[in-house]
């Protein structure tokens, strides 16, 4: 038997020895030959779909989408979570104080006028101390529309007229005429009609202004269609923004033979959380807003229904107002999100036009 039959006989692999009879090393095979076993593979079908393009030409198509989709993409969701932000921060410090101003005012109101009655009822009119709830009432119902004049853009002017002129009758009814009881009674039931008179009364006036300053929350808290319609686009950006990147980084393993782009994968990354976290605060705002819209129904409900307990119903009402605080203060980190957003989206227009920039330009562009 010859040697190389030895060899043979021996190793069983004689024809991946070398000359000195060291094994041989294993054969590295190149993507597209590896590839090529899987012709079905979305490796391959890619390859195949770019086949038609030259290397340079197609990394300046790629540079060029990736900054058009990250431009568009950062443009419309910075677009969208500051309209987010905006509509919060909007309900927080005008609308909902507005509808909760009118709802306690109201409440004042007719509290002073029950405790007037009580007083009269009770024969405690001149009691020393006896009038400083109702006049506590008064007060707060005149501070109450001082405050919602600087929140909302409803003419005050009558509501306050009716309030002053249902405060002298009230006041008058209970001190001046505590003497002369037709005086005093007559005050009282004319700042009784003052108060209730249909259609054009204090409390039926405060009802219309509760109805308009709630429909004003809502319409701030609810996203429009046009709104919707730019987030869907930010989010389609993004996920456009992600598969040229994914395409990006293959063409340049396949065709160039180099290593991950550090620059690339980092826009990669950064995509996919623009694309999660800002729709997650923004949901999670909505969610805020929805709950205190709600709430905002309960008070201006409460406030009409408060019937003889207006007591009751204030307590009601300012426990309903905290919820409210709550929830919109709830959407104030909401706020640093917005902040990171507007960061990110500029290094997402960045990133790509480095990763691939650079590549180019050492590759091709130096050489012209």
């Amino acid at each position: 038997m010859t040697a190389t039959g030895r060899g043979l006989g021996r190793g069983g692999h004689g024809g991946n020895r070398t000359p000195l009879g060291r094994p041989a090393s294993p054969v590295r095979r190149s993507p597209a030959a590896l590839v090529r076993r899987h012709p079905y593979s979305p490796a391959a079908l890619w390859r195949d779909f770019l086949r038609p393009w030259r290397t340079r030409r197609l990394l300046e198509v790629h540079l060029l989408v990736l900054v058009l989709l990250a431009a568009v993409a950062s443009s419309a969701l910075f677009l969208s979570c500051r309209q987010v932000q905006h509509n919060a921060d909007a309900l927080a410090a005008r609308e909902a104080p507005a509808v909760q101003g009118l709802a306690a005012t109201r409440l004042a109101a007719l509290r002073a006028d029950q405790e007037v009655h009580a007083l009269v009822a009770g024969g405690l009119i001149g009691v020393a101390g006896s009038g400083e709830t109702y006049r506590s009432q008064l007060s707060a119902a005149d501070q109450g529309l001082s405050r919602i004049a600087d929140r909302t853009d409803q003419d005050l002017g009558t509501v306050k007229g009716l309030l002053a002129t249902y405060t002298d009758s009230l006041t008058l009814g209970a001190s001046l005429y505590r003497d002369q009881p037709l005086m005093r009674e007559q005050k009282l039931e004319e700042a009784h009609s003052l108060l209730t008179r249909e259609g054009v009364g204090l409390v039926p006036r405060l009802d219309a202004l509760q109805r308009v300053q709630l429909r004003h929350a809502e319409a701030t808290a609810a996203m429009d269609g046009v709104q919707r319609g730019v987030w869907w686009l930010a989010e389609c950006a993004l996920a456009a923004l992600a598969l040229t990147l994914l395409s990006a980084l293959f063409v340049l393993r396949d065709r160039c033979g180099r290593d991950w782009n550090a620059y690339l994968l980092a826009a990669f990354a950064l995509t996919v959380l623009l694309a999660v976290v800002p729709l997650m605060t923004v949901s999670a705002t909505e969610g805020g807003l929805t709950r205190a819209v709600g709430e905002l129904r309960q008070i201006t409900e409460v406030s009409r229904r408060s019937g003889p307990e207006p007591a009751e119903a204030q307590k009601h009402v300012t426990e309903r107002s905290e919820d409210v605080r709550q929830d919109t203060d709830d959407g104030a980190w909401a706020d640093r999100v917005y902040r990171a957003t507007f960061a990110g989206s500029l290094l997402a227009v960045a990133l790509p036009a480095l990763g691939l920039g650079l590549r180019l330009d050492k590759d091709y562009w130096r050489r012209l």
